[in-house]
């Protein structure tokens, strides 16, 4: 199995959440829905702390924190709510790595940015849409994981967002062991070029807002051009 076909046990994993989710249903439970259908669909493990779906709600959108720690709630989605999902479905030594926030207004999941009533909420997913379009603005394969930290992170502060996330990055290289990671971070000079695969994951919120945001693809290089996976 190769990159893209794990990565795509994600991206139907999150696709077919959202065809179930529903007000009512408790975060252990889309937690347990999104591993068992990954592992039907071909995954053997998950490689994050062997957490295989990070899913958070609400206000608990804003939370950060590392696998190690992470316990998924037993809060009930509402009728109107917000909802992350961050996927790590593994097979073999290959990794996917694939995260959504989906928005619930009067009980249904919303398909379209446009059409999201709550201005906050809308404004959020689409500052995440603008950050992906700023990455591939921006780089170029001589860019640095520090070149990028840098850009991205002053973008999300001319906009009125901050960076949630609890080590500060905005991604991470696809290895086969986690210690192996290198990140978008401060110091981090190598070049984007050096990984065959990278993740961009920025995880904001509205300065003073009470909610997450995040989407996170796997890009990689071809033929000096910026794809995702």
């Amino acid at each position: 199995m190769d990159y893209k076909t794990v990565q795509e046990i994600a991206k139907q994993t999150m696709h077919d959440i959202r065809q179930v989710i529903k007000p009512g249903m408790r975060l252990t439970q889309v937690r347990q829905l999104c591993e068992e259908k990954m592992l039907a669909l071909g995954a053997d493990s998950f490689w994050y702390w062997d957490v295989g779906a990070f899913c958070f709600a609400g206000e608990d959108t804003t939370v950060s924190v590392s696998g190690k720690n992470y316990q998924t709630s037993d809060r009930r989605i509402q009728e109107n709510d917000i909802i992350t999902i961050d996927l790590s479905p593994q097979c073999g030594q290959i990794w996917g790595d694939y995260a959504r926030t989906i928005i619930l207004e009067n009980g249904q999941v919303t398909d379209e940015i446009s059409t999201i009533k709550n201005a906050e909420w809308k404004a959020g997913l689409q500052m995440e849409d603008l950050l992906h379009a700023e990455l591939r603005r921006f780089v170029t394969p001589d860019t640095s994981f520090e070149e990028l930290y840098f850009h991205i992170n002053e973008m999300i502060r001319q906009n009125g967002f901050e960076n949630l996330d609890f080590m500060g990055n905005l991604g991470h290289s696809i290895v086969q062991r986690k210690e192996d990671r290198i990140y978008i971070e401060k110091g981090n000079t190598a070049k984007l070029s050096a990984v065959s695969l990278f993740t961009f994951e920025p995880h904001i919120c509205r300065n003073g807002g009470k909610y997450g945001y995040k989407k996170e693809n796997i890009y990689y290089w071809e033929d000096g051009t910026l794809c995702e996976l």
